[in-house]
């Protein structure tokens, strides 16, 4: 594991921020990393309105797609939502169809069957809807590649509206409108929104017209703020405040789904990670398991009893989702040892009886194991399909662009992406993806990384300091969680480890004479010996508060020790 000491601040702008904000250098310090230099922009970060949101008339062609949806509505068409199958892509499905359909009707949803028709915008929905006489389909979370699909819409008299997020490739389909800001020639101001984030500011758009305010949409975030957790998309800008607002909803007045998924957690707050955690999960289980109509049924259902009975559907499909992702990753592991593949730069495992709704988990489970970037094969149909995930700063999908003449089909972002290929090509993708990532890696990108935001002393730990930094989540990428590096720790004799196999630590720490915390470090186990005997060491944690039996105590999560 490396430690390494985020850049520290030009000391003139953190005195500055000390001065006007009137905190310590430290608060002052992990604002300046994060590039908050002024009154106004610390206001903004810790004090996020909704009306810090973007005009989404900002949008490249939001003006066409909200024109084709009020003629559709004045013309009685019947619309389709259409939307992947993961929480991105059914979070948004739910929440452009609830939104049409509080003053609509003729609106009916469609997620594609992961086994059948793979990812994104399928020609089986397009048959679907020109069976049904849907002369309207809006894709969310897919469509920006559907350059074909697009034109055999056309062809039966459906327009497409698409709302993605994911980058474009050279060739834009020939929609009535797209919605992407990661499009060369859009200049919307914010380009880091999930799928479900651009449905949000088409909702936003159609409600302009309506003469509804962003005010009377908060009931919506909840999905948002879910989708932004699932997807790791950066939380900054408007996502940060979707995200914060979404949180509320989810601790305040969840819609009944999610109410029904989270009545069970014990917990009087809950935070993005328990989001990433123990919502997400769930609706994903649904489209990995059995189909993603089941999450739309969930996030879409008005009466508590029914949300319920779909809960308690979906709890099972995430069981035996765990079950699945343990097994095959096992298998994989076992794969990578037969195959004498420790010491490569990649890791690229199949084998054809692996369940097609858990390799995306599988990935990251390897990258856990062996960290370095990671795709996962199985069999589907009669190709190949694979999900890969990728370490941090290493661009996965610049490199599936260099191996795009073996592939099929490819899609996704830097850090996750999904593609298909034919069986024959591959022993030769994986030899050119494995070539690709040993030429433009660096070595140090294959030692899992900790960023350290400040050196701190255990007496700079205080109520005060604690309120503060519970000011600074939602965290998540661009604001992660602050990281502290402490030395001259001692454990005060009751470290131990816990967990089924002695895998976690608990401890009580100090420094000198000070008071003493608990602490607990996740998957340290194996490092106990550090701590033994009232040796002096050095450790890399974050501060959090612990709820035990009603009780409040501030915690370190340990991090690292050495």
């Amino acid at each position: 594991m490396r430690w390494t000491q985020k850049s520290k601040p030009k000391k003139d702008k953190v005195q500055a921020l000390k001065n006007e904000l009137q905190v310590d250098e430290i608060v002052a310090t992990l604002l300046a990393q994060r590039g908050i230099e002024t009154y106004d922009q610390a206001k903004q970060f810790f004090r996020p309105t909704l009306n810090d949101l973007h005009d989404p008339f900002l949008m490249k062609d939001m003006d066409k797609a909200v024109a084709r949806i009020e003629l559709a509505i004045e013309r009685q068409e019947n619309i389709l939502v259409f939307g992947d199958y993961d929480v991105d892509g059914t979070t948004a499905v739910s929440l452009v169809s609830s939104y049409l359909r509080s003053y609509y009707s003729n609106v009916a949803t469609y997620i594609p069957d992961r086994y059948v028709e793979g990812y994104g915008v399928s020609y089986q929905g397009i048959d679907f809807a020109d069976d049904n006489n849907f002369s309207l389909i809006i894709a969310l979370d897919c469509g920006i590649k559907s350059i074909e699909h697009v034109v055999y819409a056309k062809e039966k008299g459906i327009d497409f509206i698409i709302c993605d997020h994911h980058r474009p490739g050279d060739v834009i389909p020939n929609a009535v409108a797209v919605l992407d800001p990661k499009q060369k020639d859009c200049f919307y101001p914010f380009d880091e929104l999930c799928g479900c984030g651009v449905g949000f500011k088409l909702i936003q758009a159609l409600s302009y017209k309506r003469n509804i305010t962003i005010f009377n949409l908060i009931p919506y975030l909840d999905l948002v703020a879910t989708a932004i957790a699932a997807d790791i998309v950066p939380i900054i800008g408007e996502n940060r405040v979707l995200a914060k607002f979404g949180l509320q909803v989810i601790n305040s007045n969840p819609r009944p789904g999610i109410k029904a998924l989270v009545q069970n957690v014990k917990k009087k707050e809950l935070t993005i990670s328990d989001v990433v955690f123990l919502i997400a999960p769930r609706i994903n289980a649904a489209g990995r398991i059995k189909h993603g109509n089941e999450a739309v049924a969930l996030l879409t259902e008005y009466e508590l009893a029914q949300a319920e009975v779909f809960a308690s559907e979906i709890e099972q499909h995430n069981s035996d989702r765990k079950e699945l992702d343990q097994q095959i990753t096992k298998e994989a592991l076992a794969q990578i040892l037969e195959n004498n593949e420790e010491n490569r730069f990649s890791t690229v495992v199949f084998q054809e009886h692996w369940h097609k709704g858990v390799i995306g988990i599988v990935a990251s489970r390897l990258v856990e194991n062996y960290y370095r970037p990671t795709i996962v094969f199985t069999r589907s149909g009669d190709k190949l399909a694979a999900s890969a995930r990728s370490i941090k700063d290493f661009d996965v999908y610049n490199a599936l662009e260099v191996c795009a003449e073996h592939l099929e089909q490819f899609g996704g972002h830097m850090y996750a992406a999904g593609m298909t290929l034919k069986e024959e090509n591959y022993d030769t993708f994986k030899r050119a993806f494995e070539k690709v990532v040993q030429e433009t890696i660096t070595p140090d990108l294959l030692i899992p990384e900790i960023e350290i935001d400040a050196e701190i002393n255990l007496t700079d730990i205080t109520p005060k300091l604690l309120r503060i930094l519970k000011q600074f989540e939602p965290f998540g990428p661009g604001n992660m969680t602050p990281v502290f590096y402490t030395s001259n720790l001692r454990d005060t004799g009751y470290a131990k480890t816990i967990g089924a196999n002695d895998e976690h630590i608990r401890a009580y720490i100090k420094q000198d004479r000070g008071e003493s915390f608990g602490a607990v470090g996740f998957k340290l186990g194996n490092k106990i010996e550090i701590m033994k005997n009232q040796q002096n060491f050095e450790a890399v944690y974050s501060i959090e508060e612990n709820e035990w039996n009603g009780k409040v105590s501030v915690q370190l999560q340990l991090r690292d020790l050495r």
